[in-house]
């Protein structure tokens, strides 16, 4: 029910008081389960983890950060309000294990590429950042545009900007596209490349 609230008005929305008038009993009935709300989104975030299938992922440290962190999107692409609850800090650190495999995943994967374990805490973050960002503008601008909102090229047909007007008609289509794995890759090279480097 709480998730069918979610889905309909927003996870912001979602309060015990209206979880327990549509489950038709006393929101004192409900608190003798959870705490409070973020309780309450705590404990589906883990329900919806054990959900997750987990992928085999590579032993080559680069190919398993990629494919743990595909796997992230692909989860909270499905449930965009998962990730918008994750942004805020130290969510992460309250989730059960089952939810927190990925993180694990990465940051194995960076350290045995030969990071520090801070540089693979960065190299996660900076994955994490990258992944979210990615899922909430993309769910945000589908969500604009099937609401009617007006494309993504703007103001790109402005005489100032040759280069943004020569590209003005297949703006919307080139920013449809998904491109998430393939800046993934890029990205985790970039970030790997740093401790080579060093």
């Amino acid at each position: 029910m709480a998730r069918r609230l979610i889905d309909a008005h927003g996870w912001e929305k979602l309060s015990i008081r209206r979880l327990a008038a549509e489950l038709g009993i006393a929101p004192t009935t409900l608190y003798h389960h959870v705490r409070d709300k973020e309780d309450l989104l705590l404990l589906l975030l883990d329900e919806y983890a054990d959900q997750i299938p987990r992928p085999e992922l590579p032993s080559e440290p680069r190919e398993r950060i990629v494919a743990a962190a595909t796997a992230m999107h692909d989860a909270l692409a499905g449930w965009t309000w998962a990730a918008e609850i994750l942004t805020t800090d130290g969510f992460i650190a309250r989730l059960s294990d089952s939810a927190r495999w990925l993180v694990e995943a990465i940051v194995a994967g960076a350290i045995d590429h030969g990071c520090s374990p801070s540089r693979a805490v960065y190299v996660f973050r900076s994955i994490w950042y990258y992944t979210v960002g990615e899922i909430l503008v993309r769910a945000h601008s589908t969500g604009r545009r099937s609401q009617g909102g007006d494309d993504d090229r703007g103001g790109l047909g402005a005489s100032g900007l040759p280069r943004l007007a020569a590209i003005g008609d297949q703006w919307a289509s080139l920013a449809a596209q998904d491109t998430y794995v393939e800046g993934l890759r890029a990205f985790v090279d970039g970030l790997l490349a740093q401790v080579t480097t060093r």
